[in-house]
């Protein structure tokens, strides 16, 4: 990419935020942050409006946003052609595979030019018309941003709760409208994390209410017709470092209420046929003690850690005697089971083992099991979630970096599946033109990293290729080698796209995140490092032809390696990224700081913690020294990265940096983490990132 010591080029001049002294001590170790300022003293107020922000900071913001828009002028027609070809790709007036419930089918569509989707719903069993139940592109037309939550139907299919956020926040307002008058309601809960579970009478529903602080902390019960102000607080998690979730179990009879920090879980469930029951625990929470539960019956189904269980197994309990486990699917270390949940006739489990998925189905009279796995190197196999309990056909969905997304419902009984969908690429795509591959990348400490691979077929791998290394290693999140038709709009110019599936997720078992954490976090940045130079030495590409990819945690990771190995990459993009890692640890104010104490420690009590973050955090490692072309994108409202995260890493590499980059901030300021919420204003913002990715490499070889 062009940078300011291109004498042929005229360049604007990058702006310069002010620095403004600020030192602090911890465990006797003074520190300085100069763009302290950044963060405004009513961060608060901003996440819930953007208006708000102070005319100081909205000027830096403004001004990075000019300067960006400057920078990458010359590729605004790359960025249309990259828009048109991704644009093409996508069957615009495309309809999911419906999902049966009782009498009806539910599904989504999407209308040729719209945003955003489609609720509807039809008979199951006659051909009736089609009931449009919520209409996307309608509700949020002209509005910023417009994001539907969860669109829950009542179990009497007569009305359906509704949640949106419109300012990015994830603050979200749940509504419910009549299904036959398609209005809503005067029932308007706020500033909820977006989810509903309805009682079986469909009289009431529960939902999570956020705290001051922006964390999931109380479930409340809210009855139909009834003033918000008086919902029935079910239950109140006064541990800040814990999150508060809620679903059904997939029988229907019970509330889940999910507890959970980065270590351990807890569980209370209620009975949805009596909804003003007091919450029955399954078991206390124990630190390192995770489960989930699902209800058969008066049996429990739980998948969990217990008894040095690495991997996860299966155990079971009663309803009347939930904490006296007895084992049903022993553990097995290095086969992860990932997920699970019970139908009337089978208990069904997703797991992972040599870093593939499959699903196996278990007859839950009897226990025999069979599997459902596929042979390709690389692959993504998902367990979809159905909504009825008394049935034998099931949902699984298939792709792999070659071959686009496939839908099956699956016969338990006869063994048999029915392919109800195939993604469809309008412009054309054909998977014998690529190759999908899985490399081992050796790590400094001897451990092997996988790397799922996608190019064409005809790319000369002779280390002329410039290649794209996306990467995340963090929260126990594995990364699927699945299909992204966007991808392809790299690929067909001749880049190696490829996935670093390095220590923090859980690509190869659970101790591969135990790996990745806490004094261990610097064993997913050598990892990454560790699979560009191995691409590099394959005649994949060469260096400083890479160009890295990671958001939010994954932009942690790009902002280490820029810092550790700068030579490597020709560019770096990092989405939302969470850079700031020191002062966000220290403010236990900040959303999800207690929470991700677990995960990063919390340097304020621990000399260790304090010392390791110290060594890797991206801001506070900024130095005097070349660094590739950085393209940072955040978003103004968003309460999981804040924006002042992106804002002072920029400014500070922009002051302390010694040649190369440019270095460029794009803030969205009417969105939050997740960025545009329309499905084309996302891709705007893709075709802006492979438009840099391109550029980056293009001096050295024109893609």
């Amino acid at each position: 990419m062009s940078d300011a010591s291109d004498a042929t080029v005229s360049l604007p001049t990058a702006p310069m935020a002010a620095k403004r002294p600020h030192v602090y001590r911890v465990h006797g170790v003074e520190i300085s942050d100069e763009f302290a300022w950044l963060k405004a003293a009513n961060w608060r107020d901003v996440l819930r409006d953007g208006a708000v922000l102070p005319g100081d900071i909205r000027e830096v913001l403004v001004a990075e946003n000019a300067y960006a828009d400057a920078m990458l002028a010359h590729t605004t027609g790359l960025q249309s052609h990259l828009l048109a070809e991704m644009r093409a790709r996508i069957k615009e007036d495309d309809v999911d595979v419906p999902s049966p419930d009782g009498p009806f089918v539910y599904y989504r569509r999407h209308r040729q030019g719209g945003q955003h989707p489609i609720f509807c719903r039809r008979s199951r069993h006659t051909a009736g018309d089609e009931a449009v139940l919520l209409d996307g592109d309608q509700m949020g037309r002209g509005k910023p941003f417009f994001d539907i939550g969860t669109v829950r139907h009542a179990p009497n299919h007569e009305r359906f709760a509704w949640s949106v956020d419109e300012k990015g926040s994830e603050l979200f307002t749940v509504r419910v409208r009549d299904v036959d008058s398609g209005v809503d309601g005067a029932d308007e809960v706020v500033e909820t994390s977006g989810n509903v579970v309805w009682s079986a009478d469909s009289q009431s529903f529960f939902y999570v209410r956020l705290d001051d602080n922006h964390r999931p902390h109380r479930v409340l019960l809210h009855r139909l017709g009834e003033d918000p102000a008086r919902d029935v607080c079910v239950y109140e998690e006064q541990d800040p470092g814990w999150f508060v979730g809620i679903h059904a179990t997939q029988s229907g009879e019970f509330l889940v209420i999910d507890l959970h920090d980065h270590d351990s879980s807890e569980t209370h469930l209620v009975d949805l046929h009596d909804p003003e029951s007091a919450p029955r625990l399954v078991t206390p929470r124990v630190r390192g003690l995770r489960y989930d539960v699902e209800a058969h019956g008066h049996t429990l189904f739980i998948l969990t850690n217990a008894n040095d269980a690495e991997d996860f197994k299966i155990v079971q309990a009663t309803l009347e005697e939930p904490s006296i486990w007895t084992d049903l699917v022993p553990h097995r270390r290095g086969r992860m089971i990932t997920s699970m949940f019970a139908l009337s006739g089978h208990l069904m489990r997703l797991e992972r083992e040599d870093g593939l998925p499959r699903i196996v189905a278990r007859e839950i009279e009897g226990g025999d099991e069979h599997r459902i796995a596929f042979e390709e190197e690389a692959y993504s196999l998902g367990l979809d979630r159905i909504l009825e309990f008394d049935t034998h056909v099931v949902r699984f969905s298939y792709s792999s970096m070659t071959t686009p997304r496939e839908v099956y419902d699956y016969d338990l009984r006869t063994r048999t599946r029915v392919l109800r969908k195939q993604q469809e690429i309008p412009s054309g795509h054909d998977p014998k033109h690529y190759v999908t591959r899985r490399v081992y990348a050796r790590a400094d400490d001897g451990e092997m990293v996988p790397v799922s691979l996608l190019y064409r077929r005809d790319v000369a791998l002779d280390g002329s290729a410039p290649l794209l290394l996306q990467g995340y290693g963090a929260y126990g999140h594995a990364s699927p080698a699945s299909f992204s038709a966007n991808r392809l709009s790299l690929v067909d110019r001749g880049f190696v796209y490829a996935i670093a599936h390095i220590r923090g997720g859980t690509d190869k078992g659970w101790h591969w995140y135990e790996n990745g954490k806490l004094q261990h976090k610097p064993n997913t940045f050598l990892d990454f490092i560790a699979a560009g130079r191995h691409l590099s030495r394959e005649g994949f590409t060469s260096q400083g032809r890479i160009v890295a990819l990671g958001g939010s945690a994954g932009g942690m990771l790009m902002g280490a390696v820029a810092n550790m190995a700068p030579e490597l990459f020709a560019g770096i993009i990092a989405d939302v990224p969470f850079v700031d890692v020191m002062n966000t640890m220290l403010d236990a104010e900040l959303p999800l700081t207690p929470p991700e104490w677990l995960e990063w420690g919390n340097p304020a009590t621990d000399r260790q913690a304090f010392d390791t973050i110290l060594s890797y955090s991206p801001y506070d490692n900024v130095r005097a020294q070349h660094y590739p072309a950085i393209l940072a994108q955040a978003g103004l409202t968003d309460p999981r990265v804040t924006y002042w995260e992106p804002a002072k890493w920029v400014a500070r590499l922009r002051d302390r940096m010694t040649g190369g980059g440019p270095i460029l901030l794009r803030t969205n300021m009417d969105a939050g983490h997740g960025g545009a919420a329309g499905r084309f204003d996302r891709l705007k913002e893709i075709a802006v990132e492979y438009a840099f990715a391109i550029d980056c490499v293009q001096g050295q070889r024109g893609v």
